[in-house]
């Protein structure tokens, strides 16, 4: 295979292939492109100021309510000039319908605008009729974006809780779900004139931190970041034993935890990985899924973690440079046991890299693009340094534009700074609609004990026993992530369901973490695996398939927060001292933190050979099995499984070694 059939091989997805197919699995990918030039050059113009704006109130910020309040109207009539009602409408021309809904958006931040000042001193926050008319708007508005963009579950999950507070005090509901009458004037005052409602701590969060940080991987985009990751992966991995499946792993990972996109992710790195994996023989099936597992850990992965951590830092009041530390070794523990799997299967069935005179090299990728990682490493810096971070993402977006015209491969000019703008914008839509309806749920569960009874019911199913309450806890977790990006996931996962587990005195970042692992993970978990449907579409494979084999990937990632919860060392946590609602933790000493990592890592890997049953040679159910074992109990951070789970894995893979050797003299005899 030369340079050129390499390349012909990774591009076998052109761009309206990838369009398509981001299009068919994911529903924010459904817009228009008018061709009135008008009014694109206004869809352009609208979507580049509110870059702008989100630049400007960094550093000259507005009243919380003014400036939520308009990062929401201005979304919403970007949403309404780009996703048409029905994925059948035509995507040539906006609606005249649509353009009543673009007026009716900005009508909304205007009228709030207006009377902000009476709101909040005449009338004391208590609404008049005219405020109840506008925010019943408002929250139409919302619903329906969000429709549009991210199709009905997450609509429906809003207005189910919208009626809570309507109906709670009727006499046939459940004892637990009782409360007092609320009035019209309760309900949607909480939603629209506080910031405890469509404006609370989730568009609070979409403002100040998702929105810059969306933008900031916009213009990494534009730069080449994508083509760097692939070409470094391709120049590290791609000549390994199943070299093109280990780079899938390391370019998703990186570009995952940048962008916090799982199906983009997967389209934008699987059109060129996947086709590759398939070339030197990896199944359709598995190649699939090897990316859709890869995609979605992205935001798991320090340093951004898809913004999570500092949405993260935000609720839980714990720095950011904690919880980064924290999330290092269950990422790493995640992506080692794709990697191992990845490797063994590729041993398994034969499976050979890339001749080295086929890729890349490393010095040429980073003499070419690798400038390019100097702002990732300067955000990280300012991050560590207590800088804001919405002045972090500031000073990267410009530290990137500066570092990418060092080279001609890489310079953006007015043209690209512009576009990158644009897309930034558009790619927010979706968070930000979904930000709002998480709006109305909060605002529900703040102006009702709802959030008390979700954590009593969790704690009542689960009959005292922590066990069962993280398990249950996991369910309603996945449930609450199933077809949502990451963000809204983690925040409704957090409102709902991590309270729960503060009843066991497990501290509040621990809790956080846990709820986050499994509402992101709903993405490859049938029958909801949107990241997984998408690779196989891109491979050709049966979707379910391919979502069982993601999660057989990603085994890890569904054993690793069971085991920091009843270890919080694991997240590089003092565990003799812990306050439930702790927001700064002291480091285990560096004896606990290496021996908790060398047994993880070992044990992660003999996992990821027992579930391929392959190590040097092919395994029987046996020693899968004891293998296994061996290694949950090298996994599980305690003294006495450490060590008899490091006896069981040294005597399987010892009869391994020993038996391949046999097979490998064999063989040599006979031939």
């Amino acid at each position: 295979m030369n340079p050129q059939e390499t390349r012909n091989v990774t591009e076998a997805l052109d761009d309206q292939q990838q369009q398509e197919l981001l299009e068919k699995f994911d529903r924010e990918s459904v817009t228009r492109n008018p061709i009135n030039k008008s009014v694109r050059w206004f869809i352009a113009a609208l979507a580049i100021s509110y870059s702008l704006f989100h630049l400007y109130i960094t550093f000259n910020p507005l009243p919380e309510l003014i400036q939520r309040a308009a990062h929401v109207s201005i979304g919403l009539a970007l949403i309404f000039l780009l996703y048409p009602a029905r994925q059948a409408s035509s995507r040539q021309k906006v609606a005249w319908t649509d353009w009543i809904w673009v007026i009716a958006s900005f009508v909304s931040f205007f009228y709030l605008f207006k009377e902000y000042q009476a709101i909040m001193t005449t009338r004391g926050g208590i609404p008049n009729t005219l405020d109840i008319v506008f925010s019943i708007m408002t929250v139409v508005l919302v619903v329906e974006a969000a429709r549009r963009v991210m199709g009905w579950m997450l609509p429906i999950l809003g207005l189910i809780f919208l009626s809570y507070p309507f109906v709670s005090h009727f006499e046939w509901m459940p004892d637990r779900l009782l409360t007092r009458p609320y009035t019209f004037s309760d309900i949607f005052g909480q939603m629209y004139l506080k910031t405890e409602g469509l404006y609370s701590s989730a568009i609070g969060a979409s403002v100040t931190f998702i929105f810059l940080f969306i933008l900031f991987g916009a213009f990494l985009a534009k730069s080449g970041m994508g083509k760097l990751f692939n070409d470094l992966a391709m120049a590290l991995a791609g000549h390994k034993q199943g070299g093109p499946a280990k780079v899938a792993v390391i370019s998703s990972g990186f570009m995952g935890s940048i962008n916090g996109t799982a199906v983009a992710n997967v389209v934008g790195t699987g059109s060129f990985t996947i086709p590759l994996m398939k070339k030197i023989g990896y199944h359709k099936n598995f190649a699939g899924a090897v990316e859709a597992s890869a995609s979605v850990g992205g935001q798991i992965l320090p340093p951004v973690m898809g913004a999570s951590a500092f949405i993260m830092a935000e609720t839980t009041g714990v720095s950011y440079g904690t919880i980064a530390l924290a999330a290092v070794l269950p990422a790493l523990l995640y992506y080692l046991g794709v990697m191992a799997q990845v490797h063994f299967r590729a041993g398994r069935d034969h499976l050979k890299g890339v001749p080295k005179a086929d890729l890349p090299r490393v010095k040429e990728v980073l003499k070419e693009r690798g400038h390019l990682l100097f702002p990732i490493v300067a955000l990280v810096f300012f991050l560590f340094q207590s800088i804001p971070v919405s002045y972090a993402a500031v000073y990267t977006i410009l530290l990137t534009i500066v570092v990418a015209a060092f080279r001609k491969s890489t310079r953006m000019g007015p043209k690209e700074i512009l576009e990158a703008l644009a897309d930034g914008a558009k790619q927010s839509l979706s968070v930000m609609a979904a930000c709002a309806v998480v709006g109305i749920i909060i605002g529900v569960v703040s102006l009702t004990s709802f959030g008390s009874v979700m954590t009593s019911s969790i704690m009542s199913i689960g009959a005292g026993s922590l066990f069962l309450t993280l398990f249950f806890t996991m369910i309603a977790s996945m449930i609450l992530g199933m077809g949502l990006p990451s963000i809204p996931a983690y925040i409704i996962t957090a409102t709902m369901a991590a309270p729960a587990l503060a009843n066991f005195d497990i501290p509040i970042l621990v809790a956080h973490m846990f709820v986050f692992y499994f509402g992101l993970f709903a993405n490859i978990t049938p029958p909801v695996a949107l990241a997984a449907f998408a690779g196989a579409g891109i491979a050709g494979g049966d979707p379910m398939r391919t979502g069982f084999l993601a999660l057989r990937l990603s085994l890890a990632g569904f054993i690793v927060p069971f085991l920091f919860v009843y270890n919080p060392a694991m997240l590089m946590i003092d565990t003799t001292d812990i306050a439930v609602n702790a927001k700064e933790f002291a480091l285990p000493a560096w004896n606990v933190i290496l021996s908790i990592t060398v047994t993880s890592i070992v044990g992660i890997l003999a996992l990821g050979a027992a579930v391929e049953g392959y190590f040097k040679t092919a395994m029987n159910w046996f020693w899968r099995i004891f293998l296994g074992v061996g290694a949950l109990m090298m996994i599980v951070p305690e003294t006495m499984t450490d060590i008899i789970g490091t006896i069981m894995v040294i005597i399987a893979i010892g009869f391994n070694i020993i038996q391949a050797r046999k097979e490998n003299t064999a063989t040599t005899k006979t031939s």
